[in-house]
């Protein structure tokens, strides 16, 4: 009966009952995982939407990083508690289940501590600048900032760490990044390799989360794949995270619909014209808005987040400074929803196994832009257009440094095969690419449909471009 008075639970209308451990035991040098929760950097996650700026266009979607990270660190207990007696099977150096699933649950916690305001949006328009993602900058808050209160965390829900273990920052840090390419990464232990798939591979618990979470606060679908049977059939082999073939349907209907969420949410023709303006604004903004490296200035960064930001910028419109001042009409426009930009043309695309998307021109928006341009009329040379081309991989990690993460167990032969040979996985198009013309008006919109035809054919879509 301690446990209940030890323990706090938090309904979350995705995965019922989150529980943590609230308090810590009698040990002097104990942190509970309610001082992390309630620590500054995680909860700056409030002040962050999961949907960088599709909440603007699904007004239902105003949920946070922070909700979507209780869900990260929740299903990190219910993977461990299916998964940890194959990690052990495979590799009898595993620390104790507690150890593995309190390590989880933190990485779990703080995989998106690095991020800024709009989320992966903030990666590409100014982290890049530094070399840097959210993954690398969270690594970064994990080792500097939290790993003196991770190293105490000495339970979880489910039970205490082994005398002797210490949770490892390190570690925590590691689990969160994605695999490097070009360069060499620092040797870990073979159970810690296998637990990366929970968070860099085909199905995670990052994705599986925020997959049922934005479905459900959309709109889009209430229950939108099998959580359970995917996570009652994985388990651990010697090549890596395993599904039986049995699990196969549920995990190919997961990836079918992380594929709608990106068409019909994160790829929504209006989200990605408030992105075309947004990112204009970032590229003549950016050196108002942080003063530099975030790992140089990690107590500003702290400070920066959607609600900030989105202070300080209307504020600009009555500056002394010119330059600034003209900054912040501009940022009032943005706020006020008045995007200059129409979709007047949309494409989709569906790449198979044999096709060199590089050599495609819709490889880039640069490269179509460009086609377009060429062959506009003289007259219309300089007329205003925008061209954004959304690409979302149905196959995720079929090459590449995560792509030997997933696996699958066919029965027939008794077999561990590599995903990609399983003939539904086969089935999926490798990826979806979306390209949109976007001008202030519908006036040309029929010249830039001839000019997208004569690349593609025409279109047998709706291309309706009703805001």
């Amino acid at each position: 009966m301690d446990n209940f008075t030890s323990e706090n639970l938090s309904h979350d209308p995705i995965h019922g009952y989150i529980g943590f451990v609230a308090q810590p035991f009698l040990a002097k040098q104990e942190i509970c995982e309610r001082q992390i929760i309630d620590g500054v950097w995680v909860q700056r996650m409030r002040q962050i939407r999961q949907l960088q700026t599709a909440w603007w266009v699904f007004p239902t979607a105003e949920h946070t990083r922070f909700q979507h990270i209780l869900g990260v660190m929740h299903l990190a207990s219910r993977a461990v508690a299916g998964l940890y007696e194959s990690l052990l099977e495979i590799d009898p150096t595993t620390p104790s289940l507690y150890y593995v699933e309190s390590l989880i649950r933190m990485a779990g916690l703080l995989h998106d501590v690095g991020h800024g305001p709009f989320g992966h949006f903030f990666d590409a328009h100014f982290l890049g600048h530094y070399g840097l993602t959210h993954e690398v900058l969270g690594a970064h808050i994990i080792t500097h900032e939290l790993a003196g209160d991770l190293s105490q965390v000495r339970r979880c829900p489910s039970g205490e760490l082994l005398s002797g273990e210490t949770l490892d920052p390190i570690q925590v840090a590691w689990l969160i990044q994605r695999p490097k390419v070009s360069t060499a990464e620092p040797d870990q232990p073979f159970w810690l390799q296998l637990l990366r798939s929970l968070f860099c591979g085909i199905y995670t618990i990052d994705n599986m989360d925020f997959v049922l979470r934005d479905s459900f606060m959309t709109g889009l679908s209430p229950r939108s794949f099998d959580l359970q049977r995917i996570l009652h059939y994985s388990r651990y082999t010697q090549q890596g995270l395993t599904i039986h073939e049995r699990g196969m349907p549920a995990l190919i209907h997961f990836l079918s619909m992380k594929a709608e969420l990106f068409r019909n949410v994160y790829f929504h023709r209006t989200v990605r014209a408030i992105d075309l303006e947004l990112a204009e604004l970032f590229a003549n903004s950016r050196k108002y808005l942080f003063p530099g490296d975030p790992r140089e200035h990690l107590d500003a960064y702290l400070d920066l987040t959607e609600f900030s930001l989105l202070t300080d910028v209307k504020r600009w419109r009555k500056s002394s400074d010119p330059g600034l001042s003209t900054l912040g009409d501009q940022w009032h426009r943005w706020l006020s929803r008045r995007i200059p930009w129409t979709m007047i043309c949309q494409r989709n695309l569906s790449f198979v196994d044999g096709q060199n998307e590089n050599c495609s021109v819709f490889a880039t928006p640069s490269a179509l832009r460009h086609y377009l341009q060429e062959r506009l009329p003289t007259d219309l040379k300089n007329l205003p257009f925008a061209v954004d081309v959304a690409r979302h991989m149905h196959r995720p990690h079929t090459r590449g440094a995560t792509s030997g993460l997933n696996f699958y167990f066919d029965s027939t032969t008794r077999q561990v095969r590599p995903l990609t040979m399983h003939g539904l996985y086969q089935r999926l198009p490798v990826s979806h690419t979306i390209a949109r013309i976007y001008a202030h008006d519908l006036s040309h919109q029929a010249l830039f449909s001839e000019l997208i035809d004569q690349l593609v054919g025409p279109s047998m879509e709706d291309d309706a471009t009703n805001m």
